[in-house]
Formats: C-alpha cells, sequence, structure tokens
C-alpha cells in the first residue's frame, strides 16, 4: 500500500444501515474506485428499536455478529483506509453510544453516525457516479430501513436534500403487522407517506428535474420484481407499483406472492418499501424511475478519495461557514497558527498536515468565533450551539459534536467539558486552543516571542521570555487565570521564564 497521506490503494466502505449492513471493498485507481469485494448482512436494525426507541438485545447480537464478519474481512487495513457509518436506526436509539462502543470494538475501526441530510449528500455522490449522463438534472430517491432520502442533484453537486423519517421496516412493522396486507392498512401507509412528502414536495417541484433514479435495496427489489415478472420493461413505473400492489394485497401476506425475484430477506419489508414508493410516485407525479447500483457505500468511497485528493467536503463546509458567519480571518488565521505550533510541541503527531487531531484544531480554530453573529456576549456557546446543530456537509455527528467542545471550551470555565474522558487527546486541542485565543486577544498581529509548550508530571508548563511578559500585564494576569482553571480538574499549568 502507498502512504496514507498519498491515499490508499485499497479502501472501504461500511454501511450500517436500519435495514441491511453492507461492506464494500475497493480498489483506487486514478481517483476512480473499482469494487473488490462486497457483503451484506440483514441485520434489521430498525425491527430492534423498541418503542422506547432503544435498541433490543437481539438486534444488537445480530449486528455485532455482522461486524465481527465484516472486521475478519477489512483486517490488515490501516485505519485511513476504512469509513464506517451509521444511519437513521443509530441516529435515534436512545442506547447507541453504548452500543456503538461494542460496534467499534466488533468491527475494529470507529464508527461514525451520520444526519440525514449528510446521508442523502453521500447517496447522491455514489449514484451521480453511476449515471449514464450525470450533467442532467435528476431526482435521487433512497428507500431506506428507517428513513427515505430525497436529493435533486446535477453533475456531482447536490442542489436539494431531505431526509424523512419513513422507511421500508418501520413501516412494514408500523402498518402491516406480521406482514399481514389489506386494502385498508395499504391505503393507510400510503396516505401516512404522503403526507410526510408534502413537507418537501413543492419546494423539489419548484427545483425540477429531469429524470428520477432509485437507489439501495427497496428501489432494486421493486425494479427486480416488476422487470422480471413482465409489469415493467425497464425499471420502476407507477403501472407496474399499482399492479403490484393488486397482487400484494389479493394475496395478503407479501411471503404468499408467487413472483419472480422476490428474495427471501426483502419479504418482510416489502409491503412499507412498495407503499413508500406508491407515495412518492404519487406525490411527485412520476411514471418511471430507473435504478442506479450507486447508493451510500459508493458515495462514502468516493467521499473518503476526495479527503486525501485533498477535496475534502469538510474543508470547503469549514471555509463556507467562515464566509456566512462572517469570520474575521486574520484573527482565525493568528489563532490557528499559534494552536498548532502549541500542539506540535506537546502532540508532534499533529503536524502531519493529515493528522485528524490537527485537522479539528484548525477548524476549530477557524470557526470558534462564529457564535459572534448571534451575539457578542457567551459568543463560545451560541458557537457551540451552531456547529452542534447545523447541517455539516462532511462531518458525522460525533465529528460536529467534537468541534462544538472544542469551541466552548476555548474559553471560560474548563468545568462544562468535564465529563471528557481524562486521557481523551482533546484536553491537548483544548489546552492549545485557549492559550492561543489568550494570546491574540488584541487582535493587532503583533508577534509573538518563542513560546514553549510542553508536559509534566502534574499537567503542563509555558515557557516564555520573562521581559515579555512583565511588558504584557494583561496577558501574564490572563495566564494567571488560566491557571485556576486547569488546576479545577486537578492539573498543573505553569509559566516557567529564563
Amino acid at each position: 500500500m502507498v502512504s496514507e497521506k498519498q491515499g490508499h490503494e485499497v479502501i472501504a466502505a461500511v454501511d450500517m444501515g436500519s435495514n441491511s449492513f453492507r461492506l464494500q471493498v475497493a480498489r483506487v485507481l486514478e481517483g476512480q474506485v473499482y469494487p473488490l469485494d462486497s457483503l451484506k448482512e440483514s441485520v434489521r436494525l430498525a425491527a430492534g428499536l423498541t418503542p422506547q426507541k432503544m435498541l433490543d438485545p437481539a438486534s444488537q447480537d445480530r449486528a455485532l455478529a455482522a461486524l465481527g464478519r465484516f472486521g475478519e474481512r477489512l483486517r490488515g487495513l490501516p485505519p485511513g483506509a476504512v469509513r464506517a457509518v451509521g444511519t437513521n436506526s443509530l441516529r435515534v436509539a436512545k442506547n447507541a453510544p453504548q452500543f456503538l462502543k461494542k460496534a467499534e470494538a466488533a468491527l475494529g475501526f470507529p464508527i461514525e453516525v451520520i444526519a440525514g441530510r449528510e446521508e442523502a449528500r453521500l447517496i447522491y455522490v455514489g449514484v451521480a457516479h453511476t449515471l449514464p449522463d450525470p450533467s442532467r438534472q435528476q431526482l435521487v430517491v433512497d428507500i431506506g430501513g428507517g428513513s427515505t432520502e430525497f436529493i435533486i442533484g446535477k453533475s456531482l453537486k447536490s442542489l436539494a436534500l431531505e431526509s424523512l423519517y419513513m422507511g421500508c421496516v418501520s413501516y412494514s412493522m408500523a402498518h402491516f403487522p406480521q406482514g399481514k396486507v389489506d386494502k385498508k392498512n395499504f391505503a393507510v401507509a400510503e396516505l401516512a407517506a404522503r403526507r410526510e412528502l408534502q413537507a418537501i414536495v413543492q419546494h423539489y417541484r419548484d427545483i425540477g428535474w429531469e429524470g428520477a433514479v432509485g437507489s439501495s435495496g427497496s428501489a432494486k427489489a421493486l425494479a427486480d420484481v416488476l422487470e422480471l415478472n413482465g409489469f415493467s420493461q425497464a425499471g420502476i413505473t407507477r403501472e407496474g407499483l399499482e399492479k403490484l400492489k393488486s397482487l400484494l394485497i389479493k394475496a395478503g401476506d407479501a411471503g404468499r406472492l408467487d413472483l419472480s425475484g422476490i428474495r427471501p430477506d426483502r419479504i418482510p419489508v416489502l409491503p412499507g418499501g412498495l407503499a413508500i414508493m406508491l407515495a412518492v410516485f404519487k406525490e411527485f407525479g412520476l411514471e418511471q424511475m430507473v435504478f442506479s447500483e450507486g447508493a451510500l457505500r459508493l458515495g462514502v468511497l468516493y467521499d473518503l478519495v476526495g479527503r486525501y485528493q485533498h477535496q475534502d467536503q469538510r474543508e470547503a463546509t469549514v471555509r463556507q461557514f467562515m464566509r456566512r458567519y462572517q469570520v474575521e480571518a486574520g484573527q482565525a488565521r493568528r489563532v490557528r497558527e499559534t494552536a498548532f505550533k502549541l500542539l506540535g510541541q506537546i502532540l508532534p503527531e499533529a503536524l502531519d498536515p493529515e493528522e485528524g487531531d490537527g485537522l479539528f484544531l484548525r477548524w476549530a480554530a477557524n470557526l470558534y468565533e462564529i457564535g459572534v453573529s448571534v451575539a457578542h456576549s457567551g459568543y463560545h456557546k451560541h458557537s457551540a450551539y451552531i456547529l452542534a446543530n447545523a447541517d455539516m456537509p462532511g462531518f458525522s455527528r460525533m465529528d460536529q459534536e467534537r468541534l462544538a467542545r472544542l469551541v466552548l471550551a476555548h474559553r471560560g470555565k474548563l468545568e462544562r467539558v468535564q465529563g471528557l474522558e481524562a486521557k481523551s487527546r482533546d484536553w491537548l486541542l483544548i489546552l492549545a486552543l485557549r492559550l492561543a485565543v489568550l494570546l491574540h486577544r488584541a487582535r493587532d498581529g503583533s508577534r509573538l516571542p518563542v513560546l514553549r509548550l510542553k508536559r509534566t508530571e502534574a499537567g503542563f508548563a509555558i515557557g516564555a521570555n520573562g521581559d515579555w511578559l512583565d511588558n504584557s500585564p494583561l496577558t501574564a494576569v490572563a495566564l494567571q487565570e488560566e491557571m485556576k482553571q486547569w488546576a479545577v480538574l486537578g492539573l498543573t499549568l505553569t509559566i516557567e521564564s529564563p
């Protein structure tokens, strides 16, 4: 394999969907992804969500077993070559944090839970790389186990992104108990989906599209059944869906359908997927939809490639936020450079421009003042709130929580982040950022002396020229206050001067 900075020859994506878990291993050649191997496990995580939004033990056991098998296939790949993402069920499960610790141990790699719109963005990236003519404006619909994503995109750019809380597993369980289907419960399920769609359909119609594309399991299952049984000549059609609906209601149970192309693992979720797809066709006024093999896992692979080809979506998002919230670029640069130098002295590996901790420190330094656009008083709290709750393409939920924590802790009481584990590297990032903001309080661009930061047995020590501190009484007092904040946590911050 080549070095991580240049990228990896072999990469992998793990898609922990609400219905199925999928693993895709691929080779990267000249920026293109070529599949090498894939695995699929029908986990039905959404079926294990209790009414209290807790993942039950059985669904967790299925998931951990699947991840253990994936982990065996991924053994030997470096951390930067694998990206695992969780979707709707892990977004809503209250015990997801506890489950994720076990899941990461089983897989052997970190797992990110991504927001709905980020899932939609990645789905479109995957679909766009499989379209015969991506220059056409496309409506992409991806019916998952717990949510359905809607995207309008052109070329590789998404123009509209939405994720609605309805999926083939959740709808099948809610509207078709024990798999029983009749005219009444199908109409109720379809109407429920249409009500969800009404919140977005007019906006999407205003933007417009030239063709409709379906991706992922439900779209593939429907396309296969319609084509193999002569209900459609190509892809998914409204006429074919209505024919399948009539046969399903007549059979009373998807398991009784005598049709080609229905895989056993799709039978329990077919009614919910069909009801949602019919609602989509009716609300969006569709007559036909083609199927694309591109989906979330392919989008994750291409996004991973982009990160080490200097096309990182996260960098673009940070730049966009700096513009949107009118960040003072000069101050951000001063704080960023000083913080990075300080961090490099206590965490040398962070000097690698591709290293994750260094990236997060730079992003936090660029964004720590975005809350000033709300109010200067308590702006760090406003900044943290925005970073934790805004749509940030390229960032997972955990990424946003980490950024928000760093920014919240850049000033004021450190007690706010006391819940952070004592061994977490984030304490080093917080220290570097706090000191950098403190040292550039004047915002005047004046040069700082050479500063030395090191770890000690009891905490940290910062070295500075004694004359400089004598001539900077405001900074000296601020450093004294900073020492008190770290003392609250049981750590010492001392000032050493020759």
